[in-house]
């Protein structure tokens, strides 16, 4: 019963997407940007060349991690500062940095930049990692422009054995908005936004009656949110797919279907906000997730920077 009841729910998202997208939001704006390949490659390198992996039991790697971020934001705004909290006697910390009007609603853009156990973390995540520090850059030219606030937030220990705990980076950032009452307009998470394939079949679903609305090469990048989110998923999937050259699906789905809230968007649904994942769907077509395959040399830097791309022309955009 459960599955006929998701296979309504999602051909129903799917047929009000296509319904709606030709009659709303008819006035996007495309948005014209660089991206550059070299900068998120140097970013993409610094996360993962390194004998120590980036996890919750390697402080020091995370503070290199962290302190790199940092260093990247203050070229481009003064505006930038450490959100530091301790878990079990070790600091941790996010790295937030923003550009606009500083008492303005927010948009928030975030990526953990911590990977689970020993590997390199490609993939998940300095791919969000990255595209989030070349979306900071591209945002600079436009502060002067921005009616919203808009929020780069770096976040540590999203991964296991910390994830779904109140140890979770955006768990802490997510309750520090919600205890200063700061108004949200849209939270937008990257996870996962490099891996790419044209093979046949390699796109794999927690649903196997996903496979008749959905594609079965693993060549688009996803936009994923909750039920009742579907006026933001459906403007976020076409000003993507209006400034880039990548294939945008998209799902505004229950959260008990495995993987929809598998980020650290979740922690802003606790309190109410509107929060996106863009994700190239992680482990339902990349094997080498959570494993020491993950590596450069598996990403699809053409398609991240498609991704990058259209993600700023959605928080361009909403200005």
């Amino acid at each position: 019963m459960k599955k006929i009841i998701l296979l309504i729910i999602i051909l129903f998202s799917r047929l009000s997407i296509y319904a709606k997208e030709s009659s709303s939001f008819q006035d996007t704006t495309p948005v014209v940007s660089k991206v550059s390949k070299e900068r998120l490659l140097k970013d993409l390198r610094f996360l993962i060349n390194s004998s120590k992996a980036r996890n919750d039991k390697q402080v020091e790697r995370l503070k290199e991690c962290a302190k790199y971020i940092f260093d990247e934001f203050k070229k481009l705004t003064d505006d930038v500062e450490e959100q530091k909290y301790l878990v079990e006697g070790k600091e941790y910390k996010n790295i937030i940095c923003f550009f606009g009007p500083r008492d303005g609603e927010r948009i928030i853009v975030g990526a953990h930049y911590d990977v689970c156990e020993n590997q390199p973390g490609a993939d998940d995540n300095a791919s969000g990692v990255a595209g989030m520090l070349e979306i900071a850059r591209m945002l600079k030219s436009q502060s002067s422009n921005l009616k919203y606030r808009v929020d780069l937030v770096a976040y540590t220990l999203e991964e296991p054995p910390n994830f779904r705990t109140a140890n979770m980076g955006s768990a802490v950032h997510a309750k520090m908005l919600f205890g200063d009452h700061i108004k949200v307009k849209q939270m937008i998470c990257l996870e996962m936004i490099g891996y790419f394939s044209d093979k046949r079949r390699s796109q794999e679903y927690p649903i196997g009656l996903m496979r008749l609305f959905y594609p079965g090469k693993a060549n688009y990048i996803a936009v994923v949110g909750k039920i009742g989110q579907g006026k933001s998923i459906r403007k976020t999937r076409k000003t993507m797919r209006e400034n880039s050259e990548i294939k945008v699906c998209s799902i505004n789905s229950p959260a008990f279907v495995p993987g929809i809230d598998f980020s650290d968007h979740l922690n802003y649904w606790k309190y109410g906000y509107s929060a996106v994942m863009i994700t190239d769907t992680s482990f339902y077509r990349n094997a080498n997730y959570h494993e020491k395959t993950d590596t450069l040399e598996t990403l699809n830097i053409d398609k991240m920077m498609e991704v990058v791309k259209g993600v700023f022309a959605v928080i361009v955009g909403m200005q």
